[in-house]
């Protein structure tokens, strides 16, 4: 199985303990994530070569970032030092009827400052087969743009499988701008993940008869999702994620792959949340993963949904789960019995 690279933002995460709201916190604990980061140490933790590609300050704060990442076996060889700052985010966790928040502070990061010339991606392609970035990275900047677009034009010349989660984030840039830049670089894209709202937000492609806020999905609107975005563009796969919120603490997740003209849908799960930050990565993932291990559509889809399902039930953005554990869900144990 050839090595996968990611590229993106790593960033600190703070958040309160447990349900403390911010403004009640007296101490925050602090962790390393970001959608790209989150994929490679899944990946990783999967027994995949995984890579990171980014770029973060020489100070402690950044090594500490790099040293995260190392410690559960993603490759950092490709990333790059300098710049002021490592890119921050507040986290707090909603309960009942009481939404998360998610408060950004990562302007002028060394990531979003980096020079598209810093990153020799001929070099950093070198015995890789898959190539992985989410819709946050081109959305930091003009130099995030082109070092993006840069690095699929390469990926593809050199044949490597491209894979995209649209991610659209409002607090980094419009719509309008958004859908400008994303059509930009959908035509070197073969893997295309979203959920229920991307594909609307960036590309104003709805799912029809479907409400998240009131747990309302249609399965044919979704069908018609992924075949609006394959006739528009080139893309192999496009998988999108379910999620039907019920309250804050409880929602129902599920995903589809879409190829050749058919859909495949897995298993609906009860999800009480732990934590949902990196939910979306830990599918990517299992995507991913299930690809490169040449399992077929329906298999597929499962696993990354199982993989995702699982993510809920860990604190903080990695995802830890074995591929042992998530194929025991997949399979059909939701049980949740303990293990001896």
């Amino acid at each position: 199985m050839k090595r996968v690279i990611g590229f993106g933002e790593i960033m600190l995460r703070l958040n309160p303990k447990n349900y403390l709201r911010l403004v009640q916190a007296t101490e925050l604990e602090a962790t390393y994530s970001g959608a790209e980061a989150n994929v490679m140490v899944s990946l990783a933790n999967f027994g995949v070569d995984a890579a990171f590609v980014t770029k973060v300050p020489k100070h402690e704060i950044g090594q500490c970032a790099v040293n995260e990442l190392r410690r559960f076996g993603v490759d950092v060889s490709n990333v790059i030092r300098g710049g002021d700052r490592l890119g921050a985010y507040y986290v707090e966790k909603g309960a009942s009827q009481r939404a998360s928040k998610v408060i950004y502070d990562r302007a002028h990061s060394s990531i979003s400052e980096a020079k598209p010339e810093e990153f020799d991606w001929s070099l950093i392609f070198k015995n890789a087969g898959w190539f992985h970035f989410t819709g946050i990275t081109p959305a930091l900047g003009d130099n995030a743009t082109a070092a993006t677009l840069e690095a699929v034009k390469t990926a593809k010349e050199l044949g490597l499988t491209v894979s995209c989660d649209l991610n659209y984030r409002k607090n980094l840039w419009s719509k309008e701008k958004a859908g400008k830049v994303m059509s930009e670089i959908m035509p070197y894209i073969d893997v295309c993940i979203a959920n229920e709202e991307d594909a609307a937000d960036v590309f104003a492609i709805k799912a029809e008869n479907s409400d998240v806020t009131k747990g309302q999905l249609d399965k044919d609107g979704y069908r018609s999702v992924a075949a609006q975005l394959m006739n528009k563009w080139p893309l192999k796969k496009v998988a999108i994620t379910l999620r039907e919120s019920i309250s804050a603490n409880d929602n129902k997740w599920s995903g589809m792959l879409y190829e050749n003209g058919n859909a495949y849908f897995s298993p609906v799960y009860n999800v009480h949340i732990v934590d949902r930050v990196g939910g979306g990565d830990s599918f990517g993932a299992g995507l991913i993963f299930s690809i490169l291990s040449g399992y077929g559509s329906q298999e597929a889809i499962n696993f990354a949904a199982a993989a995702s399902c699982l993510k809920h039930s860990i604190e903080h953005d990695f995802s830890l789960m074995s591929v042992s554990e998530i194929k025991n869900l997949a399979d059909g144990d939701a049980s949740g019995r303990v293990q001896r």
